[in-house]
């Protein structure tokens, strides 16, 4: 859906790509977890859920999968802090080896353009204070800061908001 980066293919996830899926999420979040043991873990493997509960997308690069994102519409159990007519999407992740090679760009656009196709009049996500790599991209593709929806799932998780007009 996305021509990004040229050699990015964007898709709806399949059934054969949910064990890949969840390899690279846990993957790509390794260094934000507290480590194998981390309960965060078994959700960020559980692409299963994600799939049935909201839009599960993948990226491949040479037909294999590197990257992934869940978007969350209206309706979704999966929207954390997105109000009526705003998309979100959660769980953004590159496989660590495909990292700067337009993998991520390519996942924001399709984010955009799905929630533009939703009828979105803007888009949101948290992310954890330390995803500085990510937090560029975002400011790069027009997001900006939302303070004032920065939360905390857990004692210690501490996720700050970024939102964007469409």
């Amino acid at each position: 859906m996305s021509d990004v980066a040229p050699d990015v293919t964007v898709r709806r996830a399949r059934p054969a790509d949910l064990e890949a899926v969840g390899e690279v999420t846990v993957a790509a979040y390794t260094e934000f977890t507290l480590g194998p043991a981390d309960p965060y873990i078994v959700k960020l493997r559980d692409a299963a859920s994600r799939d049935r509960g909201a839009e599960l997308w993948v990226a491949e690069l040479d037909g294999e999968v590197v990257g992934t994102v869940t978007i969350a519409p209206e309706g979704s159990a999966w929207r954390e802090i997105g109000e009526p007519g705003e998309g979100e999407f959660r769980m953004l992740a590159v496989a660590p080896s495909a990292r700067r090679r337009g993998v991520g760009e390519s996942l924001m656009q399709l984010v955009l353009d799905r929630f533009r196709e939703l009828g979105a009049h803007a888009v949101v996500l948290s992310s954890l204070a330390e995803m500085t790599s990510a937090h560029r991209v975002y400011s790069r593709l027009g997001f900006v800061r939302l303070a004032e929806r920065d939360w905390s799932p857990l004692p210690g998780v501490d996720l700050i908001a970024f939102r964007r007009e469409l």
